[in-house]
């Protein structure tokens, strides 16, 4: 069945349920509409549907059942089971919308929140009950709700509910559920669980999934920009401002990323909010709740907090932290693009990730989306504004009623006398175009500010890069070094591998120039090419996020001799000493003799220390 030339009426969809998908605004079905609507208003099999997030699941089962349940009843005539309480909120909210007149009745039933409200609505009677396992349990348990005579047994995200832990919650849910009750099963995968879930309560069942057929999410136009850790909230704010209505989730690996996101974009002015494990529910429901009616435009989360979100129109998903696999970055950007709305993903690549897990994972993402993610330049300064400059002009024009009329003259709104009069003054004695300009320059100036916007090195494109790495293996290896003090040590989770990858990526030079490691619990002494030396040394006098470096007052003194081994990238007998001497134990006395006397500016080592596990999520 092709999805781009069936309609929902092509599905069995009655009046009243079109009624409802013309107000949501659907116009076509996706492709796990087309294959499980049908079959869930023709016949009783059980069905297995394999869909992935953000491809229409809920209409998928929503609208049959709406549809089907349309008398009032004395008992509850579906269940379904949700992983998270705000997919369980959404679900209850989207068969709602679905709802032409009184029935079905649909109450949302999950943890966290007061039973005693729950327990009135179950009362007071509901056709469809939606809620997340233990929350329903409890219910069951206390005998405010009855499955024994239900319909339908509906559960979203099968995978997901197994991999937070429910399997026992709802085989327990299945033993209490009426056993002729139709049961539907949405999984993004078929693992060993699931299947044994199927072949215990299902009986008899039938499997459909849309697996090679382009669906929504692979509709979505995806890029990655090259950027370094250090510029990624510059080309966060660029990628803001020079998208239209930017409405869009931030996706970090960690709490902590995620929080240090949010306050930047808030120091600059934007309005964004943060989800992540520590949030407390109440603010967590109330952070949700201002993004879908946007009055905070960005929110900023990381892989576990945004389990479950599903809000529509959804202009942009930002990976501010590279995806770990295929899998999540599916998952991240499927909450965008959906319904035939078009969508964008971003994806933040740091230079040394391009060498080595980028093309694995391109590779990957093309398999599952049918679709490439390919590369993109990060815009200028200039381009951003000419952006801005041309969402503000337009929005003027319409503020103020400026528009061509079909007879090509134009016309502006009417104002009130006190504006016409304060027009009067501002113009007596002055040019009005010049008045116009000045006041225009008061209104907008610090919004089209250039220096609201910071540099980023632009670095290569990833063939330039491998051009240069092919250029530096065919020239010249003896090439003269410098030895610098770089204030990062293992304190700051640095080991010589991390320091290799992270000069590579600041000077974009091979690895293997990044000579000489000797780390320290507070400092490394490291040996660069002159020329990357005295770049390094440059771009830590003029930006505060790169850690403080010297040259090393060591490796000026030893002399002509020990010059020629520089030279040559062989240590001295002098260096073997030294870096033997860091290694051992100092006492105190000792210890204070060799510190390495602070320099007048702070040093920022701090911003690239290496999370713990513990900071995660």
């Amino acid at each position: 069945m092709d999805s781009q030339i069936i309609s929902f009426k092509d599905l069995g969809l009655d009046e009243k349920t079109l009624v409802a998908v013309a107000r949501k605004g659907f116009e076509i079905p996706s492709p796990i509409q087309v294959l499980a609507i049908p079959r869930l208003l023709n016949g009783n099999a059980n069905v297995i549907a394999r869909a992935r997030t953000g491809t229409g699941k809920t209409a998928a089962f929503g609208l049959p059942l709406v549809q089907s349940l349309r008398e009032g009843s004395e008992h509850v005539r579906a269940l379904v089971l949700e992983p998270t309480r705000e997919l369980a909120v959404q679900t209850c909210e989207e068969l709602q919308a679905f709802t032409e007149g009184k029935f079905p009745r649909t109450c949302v039933v999950y943890g966290g929140a007061s039973i005693g409200q729950q327990l009135r609505e179950l009362k007071r009677g509901s056709e469809i009950v939606v809620g997340t396992p233990g929350r329903v349990m409890d219910l069951i348990n206390r005998g405010a709700l009855d499955i024994h005579q239900i319909d339908y047994f509906i559960l979203d995200e099968g995978d997901e509910m197994l991999d937070m832990g429910f399997i026992e919650d709802i085989e327990s849910i299945f033993e209490e559920a009426n056993p002729k009750s139709r049961i539907l099963l949405f999984s993004a995968t078929m693992p060993a669980p699931i299947l044994k879930i199927a072949s215990s309560f299902m009986g008899n069942y039938e499997i459909v999934e849309e697996e090679d057929v382009v669906d929504e999410p692979l509709l979505i136009e995806q890029r990655y920009w090259l950027v370094r850790e250090s510029d990624k909230i510059e080309a966060l704010v660029r990628l803001i401002d020079s998208t239209d209505d930017f409405y869009g989730l931030v996706f970090t690996q960690t709490k902590m990323d995620a929080d240090n996101v949010c306050k930047q974009l808030d120091e600059r002015g934007y309005e964004a909010a943060v989800l992540h494990g520590d949030i407390m529910q109440s603010q967590r429901e109330k952070v949700l709740a201002r993004f879908r009616r946007k009055k905070t435009r960005v929110l900023v989360a990381t892989d576990v907090a945004a389990r479950g979100i599903d809000i529509a129109g959804l202009s942009n998903v930002v990976n501010y932290s590279m995806p770990q696999d295929a899998w999540t970055y599916v998952h991240r950007i499927g909450r965008t693009g959906r319904a035939g709305a078009v969508g964008k993903a971003v994806t933040f690549v740091r230079p040394e990730e391009s060498r080595r897990k980028l093309a694995s994972l391109q590779a990957a993402i093309k398999k599952r989306t049918k679709n490439e993610l390919q590369e993109e330049a990060i815009p200028s300064v200039e381009e951003v504004l000419e952006k801005k400059r041309g969402r503000l002009f337009e929005q003027l024009k319409a503020d103020i009623g400026l528009a061509a009329a079909e007879d090509g003259s134009r016309s502006l709104v009417a104002v009130g006398t006190q504006f016409s009069v304060m027009a009067s003054e501002l113009c007596k004695d002055n040019d009005a175009e010049s008045v116009l300009a000045a006041v225009m320059s008061v209104l907008y100036g610090k919004s089209l500010d250039k220096s609201h916007y910071g540099e980023i090195k632009v670095q290569k494109t990833e063939t330039k890069r491998k051009s240069a790495r092919k250029g530096a293996r065919d020239g010249a290896s003896d090439e003269d070094q410098l030895r610098l003090y770089v204030q990062l040590g293992r304190r700051d989770g640095y080991g010589p591998r991390e320091i290799a990858d992270y000069f590579s990526d600041l000077l974009n030079i091979p690895e293997r120039v990044v000579d000489r490691i000797d780390i320290a619990q507070n400092f490394t002494l490291v040996s660069l090419p002159v020329a990357s030396a005295k770049r390094a040394l440059e771009m830590a006098k003029g930006d505060s996020d790169i850690p403080h470096m010297h040259i090393d007052a060591k490796d000026v003194a030893r002399g002509r001799k020990d010059d020629f081994d520089v030279r040559h990238g062989r240590r001295t007998r002098a260096e073997k000493k030294d870096s033997h001497a860091e290694r051992r134990p100092l006492s105190r006395s000792r210890a204070r003799a060799n510190v390495h006397t602070p320099t007048e500016r702070n040093s920022h080592a701090g911003l690239y220390k290496r999370k713990s596990s513990a900071e995660r999520f």
